[in-house]
């Protein structure tokens, strides 16, 4: 198989162990490689990072969620806490999947 056959399969196999911030690096380099994709390796690309981004915003939402909840009660050592954790959960939402693997 050549590079690029791998990359789909190694992205497959990510996707298939529901690890998909490795299905989008290995869909990130297929797409790198200056040749249109199939639809097979759109679709990949795609689960990949639709995926990612699903799991990150529950993230955030599951968070807000809490914090509401806190505010309501009035907890303000817990809601320093949340607030604080809810900036490193939208920074994650917001920030780019990880780097290309050589």
């Amino acid at each position: 198989m050549g590079e690029r056959e791998d990359l789909v399969y190694q992205a497959k196999l990510a996707e298939q162990a529901e690890r998909y911030d490795e299905m989008v690096v290995s869909m990130k380099n297929v797409a790198g490689m200056d040749v249109e994709l199939t639809v097979e390796e759109r679709n990949l690309l795609s689960v990949a990072y639709k995926n990612v981004i699903g799991a990150r915003r529950a993230s955030w939402r599951i968070i807000s969620s809490i914090e509401q909840r806190e505010e309501s009660k009035g907890a303000e050592e817990k809601l320093k806490m949340i607030r604080e954790y809810s900036q490193t959960v939208k920074g994650s939402a917001k920030a780019p999947p990880p780097p290309t693997q050589a």
